[in-house]
């Protein structure tokens, strides 16, 4: 096929080998060379199972060979973040003990890629305890920037963003608690898909926050989210969270018009301490989503600081009660801004916890009518900055860095606590090289529309053909 595998798109690998353009064990063969090359600087993998990969590949090639399909990603190789349960291998959850996180069944949305036929490689480098929107890890290595090493891949699922970025996976699972899929999708030059709460089973997935956290997919490109977002969408009996709405065809829906659809621009915080380069962007894309039919109409959002402290209350409690045992057992084992957020958790009274989750309810509720009286999406830069330096964003005492994390995901942890679907994708880069996002949020459950706006964007833009140069 051309392009090779590993610099093709998901979409792209799934029809070749469907077309018997190429077979499932060329395709994962080339994938594992790749790795092999490059992720000892890279650092996107925690466990490689090129053994298991092989194997499986092998046996999808004798279905194909015998005309068997097993569905849409029959042969494409997938990675997945390290806090997914994937059958015998090991789930650190980013921290120092490799199997730290054991569940009583496995991750259902990597059972539902595998069962589609998706081949996997293992399993991906994260923050420790997906705690941290930068990527960094003591235990595994930072996470490398493919586009420049030294800067943040973006966290917390950032060898899942580092791996799609440098091709070394065709796709990847991330999960999102404040921006954990959006801040690697932004920093790494990709795309990716927070999807509504309830979208997407988290059965078999290690929590952080069990009401805020999102699992979705990443890739290069936005139909390569639709893909796999309609594989991994649907209820889930394990998830007493999940939704049974029906699951609609995302695919399909990607190249519907986009006239008479109405775009919001928030008037406030969302403007604040953008980066010149950044704000030029976003400013362009807007432009080229008004030339593809858009209408971009000004909104008023509820403050996002009542958001912040409901979100805050929320997120430390529920960690602290995830990750007791290990916090009073060996905090010693964690690294110190993991322990320090961790550990406030159990400062979080019983009281002041249900009034956020009261709080919580209410501003859902008056975000959601304030914006989409008004839109269909709502559109803003993903992050203010480009991706910064590892050695910046560590300096400092612990206070400082936390500060920095806040400071980082102020456009994105908004959407999680109100439960919205949002999509990051790459509008531009800077004059260092260095990528920049969009962000689009729709309705609840409305995926369709936000993935069709960001595929009208992506096909008048070349920004996701761009490839970091890698050796």
């Amino acid at each position: 096929m051309t392009p090779a595998p590993t610099d093709a798109t998901l979409t792209d690998v799934a029809a070749a080998i469907r077309a018997r353009q190429v077979s499932p064990l060329e395709v994962v063969t080339a994938y594992l060379a790749r790795i092999e090359r490059l992720d000892p600087g890279l650092r996107a993998f925690i466990t490689l199972d090129a053994a298991g990969a092989l194997a499986t590949a092998r046996a999808l090639e004798a279905e194909a060979a015998a005309g068997r399909w097993r569905g849409p990603l029959h042969g494409v190789p997938l990675g997945y973040k390290d806090l997914c349960a994937v059958p015998g291998l090991p789930s650190s959850g980013g921290s120092r003990t490799r199997d730290y996180f054991q569940s009583p069944h496995p991750c259902t949305a990597v059972q539902r890629l595998a069962a589609a036929g998706a081949v996997t490689l293992g399993t991906l480098n994260m923050t420790e305890f997906a705690l941290g929107p930068f990527g960094d890890n003591a235990h595994h290595g930072d996470p490398q920037n493919p586009w420049r090493a030294g800067h943040v891949s973006g966290g917390s699922s950032s060898g899942s963003g580092v791996a799609v970025a440098a091709g070394l996976v065709a796709g990847a699972l991330g999960s999102d608690t404040g921006g954990s899929i959006r801040l690697p999708a932004a920093c790494c030059g990709i795309v990716g898909l927070k999807p509504t709460y309830g979208r997407v089973s988290r059965a078999g997935v290690m929590p952080l926050s069990w009401t805020m956290d999102h699992l979705g997919p990443m890739a290069r490109t936005v139909r390569d989210v639709a893909l796999m977002l309609g594989v991994v969408a649907g209820h889930d009996p394990l998830d007493a969270t999940s939704s049974a709405r029906a699951v609609p065809d995302y695919v399909a829906a990607l190249d519907g018009p986009l006239a008479g659809l109405r775009a919001a621009l928030p008037s406030a915080h969302f403007d604040e301490g953008v980066e010149p380069e950044v704000a030029a962007a976003f400013a362009a894309a807007l432009r080229v989503l008004e030339q593809c039919g858009a209408r971009v109409v000004p909104v008023r959002v509820p403050d996002p600081r009542t958001v912040t402290a409901c979100n805050n209350a929320i997120v430390r409690s529920e960690c602290a009660a995830v990750h007791a045992r290990v916090l009073r057992e060996r905090p010693e084992d964690l690294q110190p801004v993991v322990r320090s957020r961790a550990e406030a958790g159990f400062a979080v009274s019983a009281v002041e916890y249900i009034q956020a989750l009261r709080l919580r309810a209410e501003v859902t509720r008056e975000f959601i009518a304030a914006v989409f009286a008004e839109a269909d999406v709502l559109v803003t830069p993903t992050a203010a900055e480009p991706a910064p330096t590892y050695e910046a964003v560590k300096a400092g005492r612990v206070a400082d860095v936390v500060a920095r994390m806040s400071a980082f995901t102020r456009f994105t942890r908004v959407f999680n606590t109100v439960g919205l679907p949002a999509l990051s994708l790459p509008c531009g880069f800077t004059a260092a090289g260095l990528p920049v996002a969009l962000q689009i949020v729709g309705r609840p459950f409305d995926e369709a529309t936000v993935l069709r706006i960001g595929h009208a964007y992506e096909q008048a833009t070349d920004w996701h053909r761009r490839r970091p140069a890698l050796p």
